[in-house]
């Protein structure tokens, strides 16, 4: 009844905090609700204003979808079940340091440091730990099925930075919470950076595109990106390439950079895609079946020829 009573309530004060999101009742700072919106709607003019693939139409394929995503992925899947669960997961993990006789988890107190450190530490330390999920997400064929709902995508625009199974939301925030509780960083913190990596994240997968010259070795880019998206990949990199979020640095760093030429009009997704679901429910279901060891990824990789 314990856990019953922390679902209940963690999911209660996450749908008022919504709801204070959406009817400006905390003001616009820190309110992701519309700051989501709104960066999507600039990168949406940007596209429309200057498009990287002039033939790519104004709402390419599947923007709806990705954009039912966003509100699925961001607000609607946490009101569901994921607040109460990770409410849940927490307590149990503090309940578990306790037995251990660890009652405080912070090992790196940040707090004296200069603002803008604090903020920098918080967003280096979190792309590299998210590079590292998302690599695993390549190169180990269960998570590989859940990611495959992200290379679903046919078309490239900003949208679909927001297409992802909701298992990967389990993953990023489960796998990133220890490291990241063990810095003693605050709610504005995360707000800052995280609305930070959602407009690099939007602009990595917008058909927009500027060049940025030699900060390509630090930032991750659309040209870099969507070779990340390449239907077919190379024997050099078999499971995938350019797995940065924000930061394109850990790629040349690893030895998985890999951007031969321009990518602006290579074919995406992956081999077996035309199989796929097309529809939400298909996609958000997909992957806790074994799949066929014809969808294997490794025997899928062809060459990649200019």
């Amino acid at each position: 009844m314990e856990y019953i009573q922390i679902f209940w309530e963690a999911t209660k004060n996450y749908g008022l905090w919504l709801w204070r999101q959406i009817t400006f009742q905390e003001g616009l700072w820190g309110n992701y609700f519309y700051y989501l919106i709104a960066i999507s709607l600039f990168f949406l003019v940007l596209e429309w204003l200057r498009p990287w693939r002039k033939n790519q139409p104004k709402f390419r394929g599947d923007f709806w979808l990705d954009a039912f995503y966003m509100f699925f992925n961001f607000f609607v899947f946490s009101l569901i079940i994921f607040a109460g669960l990770s409410e849940i997961g927490v307590n149990l993990f503090n309940n578990f340091l306790a037995q251990l006789g660890i009652t405080n988890l912070v090992s790196l107190e940040v707090s004296s440091w200069p603002v803008w450190v604090q903020l920098l530490t918080l967003f280096v330390a979190k792309d590299f730990i998210e590079w590292w999920i998302h690599r695993l997400l390549h190169h180990v064929p269960a998570l590989w099925e859940f990611h495959k709902v992200h290379h679903s995508v046919k078309e490239m625009g900003f949208a679909a930075h927001l297409r992802f199974h909701w298992m990967e939301s389990v993953l990023y925030k489960g796998i990133a919470y220890i490291p990241l509780a063990m810095i003693g960083f605050g709610i504005d913190d995360f707000f800052i950076v995280h609305m930070f990596a959602i407009a690099v994240g939007h602009w990595n997968h917008a058909n927009f595109r500027v060049k940025i010259g030699p900060l390509k070795y630090i930032f991750n880019n659309p040209d870099m990106h969507m070779w990340h998206h390449a239907y077919n990949l190379p024997d050099s990199h078999r499971y995938g390439m350019n797995y940065g979020l924000s930061l394109s640095l850990w790629d040349y760093i690893f030895g998985t950079a890999y951007v031969p030429y321009s990518g602006k009009d290579i074919e995406i997704g992956f081999h077996g895609d035309e199989e796929f679901p097309h529809k939400f429910v298909g996609q958000i279901t997909h992957g806790f079946a074994k799949p066929p060891k014809s969808q294997n990824l490794k025997s899928k990789m062809q060459p990649v020829e200019k």
